[in-house]
């Protein structure tokens, strides 16, 4: 895990050590290890090293490799020992015991087809002296980020835009996003993956490479994997289908457990965490203590640390906990945007920035985390709808008794007539939902109308295209929703060093979930359903088989009335007026307080908003 860095230019007074030093200077949180640069006459590549497997310095970056190409590498490829195997019986030498040799060998071996070969999280750039061009690529769902700025005269590259500003690349707010930001909440554009909250940056989407050529200053873009989302296997059975689950998921774990520097996991008291500390506990073969970090809120009615505290004991763990409260969360704000760079959704990516804190405070380097397994497997409510249209549109939701069995479980969705239209005109409800929303967004009373009417014209909600429960799976995982989730925990992770690894975002497990019909997912009113028959004898009943499946949620809604709080509120709406944004009156508003998943969470959008204009 690292930072890195780089600038291709045949304007040569753009290529200077200086320049790709600040670069990675803005960089060092994420590589505190060790740090390196290397320049020719068309190109800078920069890495601060965050030391993870082979802490020699022979796992140093940039790397050279056969005298012809060098890499920066940011993650890990957790199946790098068997890549080197394979490659070393392709006649492949290797100097070092790192992850980040194997990439550039594979790429010398397989040329772009390399990164099929990747079980991993990365974002690597390999230039290849021999055809003067930059290879670069991003892992499959995002868990890395790339972002670039390219013109005339340059292509500059980082892992974070900072370093970005660090290069003298400028800060041009992206109005567009903004407005769906301060609408709906949107932090992304699921119609353009490259988008982001700055005009003249962009990111490399997910699953996707790049090259570029100093010869004839082109870039190019190119999508590398997806999932087949239609393509079902009907014939599979329980049993089956939890055998190879649980094979996936072990294997998966196994492989994040590759490294030189102790490890740990977060712990919510979810079915997710949980269940991979169940999966870690099953390894004969890993014999050191087991520790565990919580972020835990007594006395708020969502508090899961007694779920926490059954696993822990359940296990044996070492776990320690943090409570981050009003007070924290005033001191740390400015540098909690500082590292996310751009506006996130709630305060619940707070409670995460103070556990990997935590981690570091405790000399846990690397953390496995339960991410991507709601996105893949319908771990949230708001997925019953989904499944119930799907089921009331092949005629089946009576006889599958879904609704009676959510009425039994206290689920309080509903399935009325919107349901049904929907289930029988998607395309309808398609239209009628964004224009919905856009007559919501032009009707947002505390917007200026020269800012509603320059920015409404790209209205960002869409819906999935295929309207199945493994449609809208394969939209929150592929197009909108995981990514957000997996941009909070690379940022919160790296302010404090920290590496986090996602067992549930092992791209087979993945595709063999999508491969699985809905049930598999959600059968008599569970979620989740696969992974809760895979835990069922590994797991207390308490955590299998809870009902009460919310987001991981802090007391935001007791932060906000606090008095500090309340004033950087305030503070942040007088920033927006000042731009136009917000209308002046909005300052005498009276600040609503709410908590982190309830939609209109107007206020902490003017808070996080202000933060890009600082």
């Amino acid at each position: 895990m690292c930072g890195i860095a780089g600038i291709i230019s045949n304007n040569t007074s753009l290529i200077t050590s200086d320049r790709i030093k600040r670069m990675t200077d803005a960089l060092a949180h994420r590589g505190p290890d060790a740090e390196g640069t290397w320049l020719n006459s068309t190109t800078a590549l920069g890495n601060r090293r965050l030391s993870i497997i082979d802490l020699s310095s022979a796992g140093n970056q940039p790397m050279h490799y056969l005298d012809r190409y060098t890499i920066i590498h940011n993650g890990e490829i957790y199946n790098y020992i068997e890549l080197k195997e394979e490659l070393q019986k392709k006649g492949y030498s290797f100097f070092s015991k790192t992850d980040t040799e194997v990439i550039v060998a594979s790429y010398d071996c397989w040329k772009e087809e390399c990164v099929d070969h990747f079980d991993g999280m990365f974002a690597f750039a390999i230039w290849d002296e021999k055809e003067k061009e930059l290879f670069a690529a991003r892992d499959r769902f995002g868990e890395k980020p790339f972002f670039y700025f390219i013109d005339n005269e340059q292509f500059v590259f980082a892992s974070e835009m900072k370093a970005l500003w660090a290069g003298g690349i400028k800060r041009k707010v992206n109005l567009k996003l903004l407005f769906n930001y301060l609408t709906i909440g949107y932090v992304d554009n699921p119609n353009i993956p490259e988008e982001t909250f700055f005009e003249n940056i962009s990111k490399l989407p997910a699953a996707s490479f790049l090259k570029f050529s100093t010869l004839n200053f082109q870039l190019s873009i190119s999508n590398y994997w997806d999932i087949e989302v239609e393509n079902e296997n009907k014939k599979i059975t329980d049993a089956e289908a939890i055998e190879q689950f649980g094979f996936l998921l072990q294997r998966s774990v196994k492989r994040r457990l590759r490294s030189d520097v102790p490890i740990g996991t977060s712990l919510s008291g979810g079915l997710d965490s949980s269940s991979i500390i169940a999966t870690l506990h099953s390894f004969t073969t890993y014999n050191s203590p087991l520790t565990a970090f919580s972020s835990v809120f007594p006395g708020f009615e969502k508090d899961e640390s007694a779920f926490a505290k059954l696993v822990a004991d359940k296990f044996h763990l070492q776990h320690f906990t943090t409570t981050p409260d009003a007070s924290s969360l005033y001191n740390d704000l400015e540098k909690l945007f500082y590292y996310q760079e751009e506006p996130f959704s709630s305060g619940s990516i707070y409670a995460q920035y103070k556990v990997y804190e935590l981690a570091k405070q405790h000399g846990v380097k690397v953390l496995l985390d339960g991410q991507g397994a709601d996105e893949t497997l319908a771990g949230y409510h708001k997925y019953y709808k989904w499944y119930w249209q799907e089921l009331f549109r092949k005629r089946k939701l009576i006889s599958t008794g879904e609704l009676n069995a959510a009425k039994e479980l206290g689920i309080t969705e509903k399935f009325g007539w919107k349901n049904r239209i929907a289930a029988l005109f998607p395309e309808f409800a398609t239209i009628f939902l964004e224009r919905q929303y856009l007559l919501n967004a032009l009707r947002h009373e505390d917007l200026t109308k020269d800012f509603t009417q320059l920015q409404s014209k790209e209205a960002y909600y869409i819906t999935p295209e295929i309207f199945t429960l493994n449609g809208v799976l394969y939209f929150n995982t592929c197009m909108h929703g995981l990514e957000e989730l997996l941009r909070y925990a690379d940022r919160n992770s790296m302010a404090h060093g920290r590496e986090v690894r996602l067992p549930f975002l092992d791209h087979e497990l993945v595709e063999f979930a999508f491969s699985l019909p809905a049930n598999f997912k959600i059968r008599n009113a569970w979620t989740k359903w696969l992974l809760r028959k895979n835990m069922e004898k590994r797991l207390p009943a308490e955590i299998t088989w809870r009902r009460d499946k919310t987001g991981f949620e802090p007391p935001q809604e007791q932060w906000i009335k606090n008095d500090t709080i309340q004033e950087l509120i305030t503070d942040a709406k007088k920033i927006l007026i000042d731009e136009k944004i917000l209308k002046p009156e909005v300052i005498n508003k009276k600040i609503e307080a709410r908590p982190a998943h309830e939609a209109a969470n107007y206020d902490w959008r003017y808070l996080a908003s202000s933060f890009l204009f600082k």
